[in-house]
């Protein structure tokens, strides 16, 4: 491990849980975490031991202090088994930030500002120095549907899109009318599962309101329409969904000009 962090002010505390980024790619995600634990020296340590076989590359305390035990260049381990817009090897793709946070398990405890601000910092830092698609700042949930619930639906996504950070759009508005739910078969279905993808998630076009389906809906809602995560494709998660395909092909064509 170089002694030299990638962050400036970052800690240097090695893992050694990483390799070589397959095919030599350069990160074009930034995949956050929350570690999900109630003590986060223990989380941190867990994270740094040979026998986990996890790691990322940075650990962003409640104070705001960052720690980095893996250098960018590497790949750690942090996205397990995952996709996004057809790519399997999340891992080789992206940078990993685990939040300290005690997450689902403690009972979805807030983000301290300090630590926030220190995210966004680590997060623009990031993408400055590899040239990261806003729209490629993502959640672990989002690439691992139904196996992985974090950072969650406390995380304040709409904060770090302020401040440049990820991809966001005002969510629909939660009211009644038409809606799909496991179970359900069709066209809409279809059209559904087409956008989803279209977007990035892993779900396949069946038609089929699947449990598989159901979990990207979740993981979908989680992150852009936190109000209501049940998995339920209903007006407002069909609209907010709409928005974001809208504003992400005007970003591309902005982009382009």
């Amino acid at each position: 491990m170089k002694l030299v962090p990638d962050f400036v002010g970052a800690r240097v505390e090695p893992s050694p849980n990483h390799g070589e980024r397959v095919d030599g790619v350069a990160p074009d995600m930034l995949i956050l975490h929350y570690t999900g634990m109630p003590d986060h020296g223990q989380a941190l340590s867990w994270l740094k031991n040979v026998e986990s076989q996890v790691s990322s590359h940075y650990f962003v305390w409640p104070d705001g202090r960052v720690v980095q035990m893996v250098p960018e260049a590497r790949r750690a381990w942090h996205a397990g088994k995952s996709s996004w817009a057809g790519e399997t090897d999340i891992n080789s793709r992206s940078i990993g930030i685990e939040i300290a946070n005690a997450g689902h398990p403690g009972g979805l405890p807030e983000f301290p500002d300090e630590q926030i601000e220190a995210v966004i910092a680590l997060c623009r830092d990031c993408m400055a120095r590899w040239s990261i698609p806003t729209e490629r700042v993502l959640g672990h949930s989002d690439v691992a549907p139904k196996r992985k619930v974090d950072p969650g639906e406390k995380f304040p996504w709409k904060r770090l899109h302020d401040n440049g950070v990820g991809h966001l759009v005002e969510p629909g508005a939660i009211r009644g009318g038409r809606y799909f739910q496991r179970g359900e078969s069709g066209q809409p279905i279809e059209a559904l599962q087409g956008m989803l993808a279209l977007y990035g998630y892993g779900v396949e076009i069946t038609g089929e309101f699947c449990e598989r389906t159901e979990g990207v809906v979740e993981a979908f809602q989680r992150h852009f329409r936190p109000a209501l995560v049940d998995g339920i494709a209903d007006m407002s998660t069909i609209e907010t969904l709409h928005r974001l395909l809208a504003g992400l092909s005007h970003y591309h064509g902005s982009d382009s000009a």
